[in-house]
């Protein structure tokens, strides 16, 4: 059994999803805790329906990260899954969870990553030029926003008379069917790999 650290600053679909999956479906992983650095976060009041514990850190923890390290090590979480975290990770805690922390991304990466590209800026982005698809990308959390080894992506087509709301709820879809499954596959894999 592997323990999991959700890292969230919005709404927390994702992170609830996440959370009964791993409780009603997968017995890989505990979802130990959520923490969020946004006190009016809607994942605050979904952890408190689920009796999951949420931690709020002010945005210096984030930037120096000894006492976040501390808290995740004493709790022995194995993974950090980022699910809406809108904040850069410090070099020094990617560096005491290598290869150990996964983000989702709203578009098919390289393309429309980076500083900046979260939620509708990305599906207005994606709209604007033209694409005729998007999708979501998970992926392997580094130094730089959006850049890490990419794990899985799934596609969407994007219509003619698409707008950035409703290609963010096909994105949302393909987020709440992929993105457990393809975290259980990772913990599946570092198991295997360890035994």
């Amino acid at each position: 059994m592997q323990n999991i650290a959700i890292f969230a600053s919005g709404s927390g679909t994702n992170a609830e999803n996440l959370i009964n999956f791993f409780k009603e479906k997968s017995s890989l992983a505990n979802i130990i805790f959520v923490l969020t650095n946004n006190k009016n976060a809607g994942v605050i009041n979904r952890c408190k329906k689920l009796a999951v514990p949420v931690f709020l850190m002010n945005n210096s923890n984030f930037e120096y990260p000894n006492s976040l390290i501390q808290l995740l090590k004493k709790n022995e979480i194995d993974w950090i899954v980022l699910a809406g975290f809108l904040r850069k990770i410090n070099p020094n805690l990617i560096e005491a969870f290598p290869n150990r922390i996964i983000n989702i991304h709203p578009s098919l990466l390289p393309n429309y990553g980076g500083k900046g590209m979260y939620g509708h800026h990305v599906h207005d982005a994606v709209i604007a030029a033209g694409e005729n698809e998007s999708g979501i990308s998970i992926h392997f959390v580094n130094q730089n926003y959006d850049d890490g080894a990419i794990v899985f992506q799934a596609k969407c087509a994007i219509e003619i008379n698409e707008t950035a709301e409703t290609l963010a709820a096909k994105i949302h879809n393909l987020e709440q069917i992929h993105f457990p499954r393809v975290m259980e596959q990772l913990l599946q894999n570092e198991t295997s790999h360890n035994k």
